[in-house]
Parts: C-alpha cells; structure tokens; sequence
C-alpha cells in the first residue's frame, strides 16, 4: 500500500502542529506508524490523500451514524449556508433541535447548546456546583468528559481519594474537589461519599467509550441513582457519545434509568461542532441570563451545525428499524472477530451496544479500567496494522470504541471478518 502523501503531509504537518495533530489519538502513537491523511468519505469508507479506500469504523469518532457525506444531510447544510454561517443571535432553529432532542429523552426539560463536549459537561458540573451549594464531584476512573481541569484527574493511591492531575497544567488545587471511583463498583463510589459530605455530583458514562467500550451494569447505575438521592447530590450522565448512537433514546433508554443532568454531543450536530446539556427545569433556570450561573459561547447553536442536527435527527426519526439494523451488524461484526480469534487462539473479548463496539485482547471479561490495562495493547497494535493495510479503518487505539454506520450492510461485515482471519492467521504463525 502506498502511503507517500500520508509520510510526507504527517512530517510537514509536525513542524507547525504539536504532533503532527490537533487531538493526541490521531498521531497513532498506541498503534505505531504513519496515520493517514484523509482526503474524502463517503458512505462506509474513507479515502486518504494517497486515494486508498477504507472501511472506517472511526467515523469521526462516532457522530456519522449515516456515513460520510450523507446526502440528506449535505442537502441541508446547502440551503442552510445560503443564509449565513453565524449570526450571534437566537434562530428558530435552536428550538426546533432542542424540542427534538427533548422529545426523545426521559430526563430533559429545558437544554442549552454549546459547541463541543467539552463545554457541555464542563457546564453541566458548574450547574450542578451552583444548585447543590457544594464543590467536590465523583467521576470514574477510564472514563473520559473532555478535557476540562476538573475531570482531567486520575485516582490516586487508591478509588476514594481525592483525585490528581493526569496531565501538567491542571492545578492541584482544583483536582482535590475530584474524587475517582471504579467503574461498576458501587462500593468505592460509597467510600467516595464517605470521604467528602461536599459531593455536587456523579457523573459517569453509562456506556463508557474511552477505556475501549465497557458498558455499565445495570443495577449499577441504579444504585448510584439511590446514593445520588441519599446525599443530596446530582446524577449526571455523560451521552456525548452514546446519545443517539446507542438507541433512539441512548444509554437512559436502554437503562431506563433518569438523570438530573444529561450531556449530548457528536450524532447531535451530523458531523459538525455541536454539543448540548439539559436536564430538570429548576436546574437549567439557574443559567444565566435566568440565574446567576454564567456560560455563553460565540459559536453556541450556530445555524450550520443545528441544521445538520435537525436534519441528521429527522433523518433518524424516519427510520423506526434504523438501530436494530445496526445493532445486528454490530453482533455480527462482533461474534465474527471473536471467533476469528479463537481459531488461532486468540483471547479476544467482545461487546456491543447499538451501532457501537468495541474488543480487548484480554483474557478475562472487562468491566472497568483496571480489567481494560490488561489487554495486549503489542497485539492490538499489530492487528491494527495489519486490518490498516487491507484497507480496514480500527480505532487507533485499544481504548477506543467503534462505530457501525447506516452506509455500512451484512457484505462488508462479512469482508471485514475475513480480512480480520487473514490478520489473525498471519498473527498466530508469525508468533
């Protein structure tokens, strides 16, 4: 495979960008070699500047759920650019998605937009400060909400202490109001709260994306439901991801389970910068310009991404079979990798959800960070490259998710799972 521009536009590009990228992942340190600079998508497949074709199960990292360039979508945006591209002022619009996305959720009755995930959950947990009068937060370990200071923290000695920075920059004065608990352990969540009795929140991804794809237990999340209510605290739940990729209702549909606060992202703004947080009516009239808690944003419900959202959502709406169709993909994609696998005795765990995946190399189940370090991050990398070369497109990373989209049908699953033999088998006999 011939990769030339790929080389060349990677060492150009780390002379004037930190790595070469403007987010860390895409340099693929975790899998080794050159990442591709991609040219064009359509549909299923991405094209990279050297015009080899890939099966992109990235898809900009999960907001395409109709594949790249989706011409109900590009119509949109179209008619949507002949009005302008911002006008820092309300349109019609905003509340045309809003009520949308409202409609479709269990837990929302007044949202706000902004521009990226980051912002939501960042705003989400001023809010959330501001209505309890309390300062520490509860998070878990593995998963990710953006890369604000208060939830770039990891655990410390141990699950119920206060957090420190995982990355320079982030004081340690705000990383103490964050305590880590482990993922489907509600024991370390109750240690947390017994640490602190400032606790303004939880917040957690119910199916967590950033530890590769580990979703929660049910009666997990119920339980910190009850401990939320018990101590006065506010449950957040973390949908930039799962929100309408997981089901027509995300992760709160397919749990059942009610939030005070919900973060949207990603499928919400069809592939362009859009973020939204919402929850209960008294919670969200404490924003300003209503109340005293302050977040704004330039860009924030900009016409372009609402109008690729409107249209990505109806789109969605029109197509009552749309994810169990993906779902089945995602099984089939799933089981065929695992048994794959296992032909050449290759423990590989599995799991999916939705239209989104994920695979460890591991042994044993995973049901949280720790279980996630374990996997054979070698062997990922070498099945990564090996899938790269047959024109397959994995996440760049172990502890990623993957995506199913629309454009996506039962043939090009099938040719994934034999390129993904073809890759095992070279794995086994190389040794």
């Amino acid at each position: 495979m011939d990769i030339l521009h790929s080389i060349n536009d990677f060492n150009e590009a780390k002379q004037v960008i930190p790595g070469g990228v403007n987010s860390p992942v895409r340099a693929f340190g975790s899998v080794g070699g050159t990442p591709r600079f991609i040219a064009r998508g359509k549909g299923a497949y991405i094209y990279d500047e050297d015009d080899n074709a890939y099966i992109d199960f990235v898809q900009s990292w999960g907001p395409l759920i109709f594949g790249h360039a989706d011409e109900f979508v590009e119509s949109a945006l179209t008619l949507a650019l002949k009005d302008g591209l911002s006008f820092g002022a309300p349109t019609e619009k905003e509340t045309t998605l809003v009520k949308q996305i409202i409609s479709l959720t269990n837990s929302v009755e007044k949202m706000r937009l902004v521009s990226s995930g980051t912002e939501a959950t960042m705003s989400a947990l001023r809010l959330a400060r501001a209505f309890t009068n309390k300062d520490d937060i509860i998070k878990f370990e593995g998963c990710y909400h953006g890369h604000s200071d208060s939830l770039l923290v990891s655990a410390g000695s141990g699950c119920a202490t206060f957090g420190t920075p995982s990355s320079p920059g982030v004081p340690s004065d705000v990383s103490k109001h964050t305590l880590v608990a482990r993922y489907n352990d509600i024991d370390s969540v109750k240690a947390c709260f017994e640490q602190s009795k400032n606790v303004a929140c939880v917040i957690i991804e119910p199916l967590a994306g950033n530890m590769g794809f580990v979703p929660a237990d049910r009666e997990f999340l119920y339980a910190l439901r009850k401990l939320c209510d018990e101590h006065n605290a506010l449950f957040i739940i973390d949908e930039v991801m799962s929100g309408f990729r997981a089901g027509l209702n995300g992760a709160l549909g397919i749990y059942n389970i009610e939030a005070d606060l919900v973060t949207y992202g990603k499928v919400i703004g069809g592939g362009l910068p859009l973020a939204a947080f919402g929850g209960r009516a008294e919670i969200m009239d404490m924003l300003s310009p209503v109340g005293g808690v302050y977040q704004a944003g330039t860009l924030s419900g900009n016409p372009i991404a609402v109008s690729a959202g409107i249209a990505t959502l109806s789109l969605i709406k029109s197509k009552p079979h749309l994810y169990d169709e993906l779902e089945s993909l995602a099984k089939t994609l799933t089981q065929g990798l695992q048994n794959a696998a296992q032909e050449y005795e290759i423990p590989l765990q599995v799991d999916y959800r939705g239209s989104m995946f994920g695979f460890f190399f591991n042994a044993g189940a995973v049901k949280n960070f720790d279980d996630a370090k374990k996997s054979d991050v070698a062997m990922y990398a070498k099945f990564h490259q090996k899938m790269l070369e047959k024109g397959v497109y994995f996440a760049c990373s172990q502890f990623e998710t993957g995506f199913i989209c629309s454009a996506m049908n039962g043939a090009i699953i099938e040719e994934v799972i034999q390129k993904a033999r073809e890759s095992f088998k070279e794995i086994h006999f190389e040794g």
